[in-house]
């Protein structure tokens, strides 16, 4: 593998940002810096956790709308999706009708 000119380049000035970076946040511009990105951290996982514990309540609230708003615009969904879910399961009215033809053999 042979290194050419163009990652020795790439190299050298990821070397070289790196360093500036390094200057820049121990100056007290980039120390306050680092506390407004660490502040804002803080606030975002805050954010995040309180989140995460109101999702159940948001979820079950979505179901309990998404289901008034189906029976009130839709009202014989879930009738076609019990029906559809028992057709397919095996269980429902359509899978006693339903007449299987044989598969012929393939090796005969």
């Amino acid at each position: 593998m042979s290194i050419n000119a163009k990652h020795l380049a790439t190299f050298i000035l990821g070397a070289a940002a790196g360093v500036a970076a390094h200057k820049y946040l121990q100056s007290e511009e980039g120390e306050k810096l680092l506390e407004d990105l660490k502040t804002k951290a803080s606030d975002l996982k805050a954010e995040a956790e309180g989140a995460i514990d109101k999702a159940p309540e948001y979820f079950e609230e979505l179901k309990t709308k998404g289901s008034e708003v189906l029976k009130t615009n839709f009202p014989d969904a879930e009738t076609f999706f019990k029906d559809l879910y028992e057709k397919f399961v095996g269980k429902g009215p359509s899978s006693a009708t339903t007449e299987t033809t044989p598969v012929p053999d393939p090796i005969s």
